[in-house]
């Protein structure tokens, strides 16, 4: 057995006690630098986490996206602009969705094609994104030339203001079953009642082929006391429950006929498009 206490390598000794130099200012206390190799590394999770919760993100991002995008919708025979604005709950009824589907539907809003796409959710048009650009380019030279103007203001004469813009013409309508219909269809569209033209015209040729003067004295109603009237054969309790602001009160007046039986078939069947028999 060796001798014990021989021939073993001595223990490394960290230091920690100041070693004293010399110098001409006199004596400096300088601490030994601890060991390199004992600094922690950073936490090795840290890149691994950040690289994790990236796709996270931009997953939810995505997602968020998908649920804002703008669903579309077919129209299909029978439907009107109020109608789909109920099913989707539109925000804003009819209007707001005519206002995003303009261009898709055309000037008339109470007439919507069969086959046409609505964009549910749309924005109403508003300037584009280049014109928005040539703007902010063009604000600089703008401010400069008014900053010019002011300079020479007093050299200038003021120009003569610019005429104020003609009033619209009010819009004239034949008195016969056209001009009756095209009449209504205008104080409809003021009061967010839904219809067209060939819905209109389809039922008044069925009801009393176009006759305004046209009476029931033989049917139910009129056993009551309450014979149907005018173009589109209304009682006058009905006639005077959905008669619209703005027209005749008389139950015979062609356009107030019109109007107050479409606001009652709006109320029931959602539409005088959707009426194709007796209501």
């Amino acid at each position: 057995m060796p001798a014990q206490g021989k021939h073993r390598r001595p223990k490394s000794i960290s230091l920690s006690r100041g070693i004293a130099a010399v110098t001409t200012g006199g004596a400096v206390l300088a601490l030994p630098v601890l060991g390199a190799t004992t600094a922690s590394a950073a936490p090795a999770h840290s890149v691994a986490a950040e690289k994790a919760v990236a796709p996270v993100s931009v997953t939810a991002q995505a997602n968020s996206v998908t649920k804002a995008a703008p669903a579309k919708h077919s129209v299909v025979s029978g439907e009107t602009l109020s109608k789909i604005a109920r099913e989707y709950s539109v925000s804003g009824g009819w209007k707001k969705l005519y206002e995003g589907n303009r261009k898709a539907v055309g000037e008339n809003p109470n007439l919507i094609h069969p086959g046409i796409t609505l964009t549910i959710g749309a924005k109403a048009a508003g300037p584009s994104d280049a014109k928005a650009g040539k703007a902010a380019k063009a604000a600089p030279a703008a401010e400069r030339t008014a900053t010019a103007e002011r300079a020479d203001r007093s050299e200038r004469t003021t120009a003569a203001p610019a005429a104020a813009p003609a009033a619209a013409a009010p819009a004239t309508y034949t008195n016969d079953l056209d001009g009756w219909i095209k009449e209504s269809l205008a104080v409809m569209a003021q009061h967010g009642i839904p219809g067209s033209y060939e819905g209109i015209h389809r039922n008044i040729i069925r009801e009393s082929s176009g006759n305004p003067n046209a009476i029931n004295n033989w049917d139910s109603n009129a056993v009551k006391g309450t014979p149907s009237k005018g173009l589109l054969q209304v009682i006058d309790p009905t006639f005077q429950a959905y008669h619209v602001p703005g027209t005749s009160t008389d139950s015979y007046d062609p356009v107030a006929n019109i109007t107050a039986a479409c606001n009652y078939a709006a109320d029931r069947y959602g539409s005088i498009d959707n009426v194709f028999g007796a209501y």
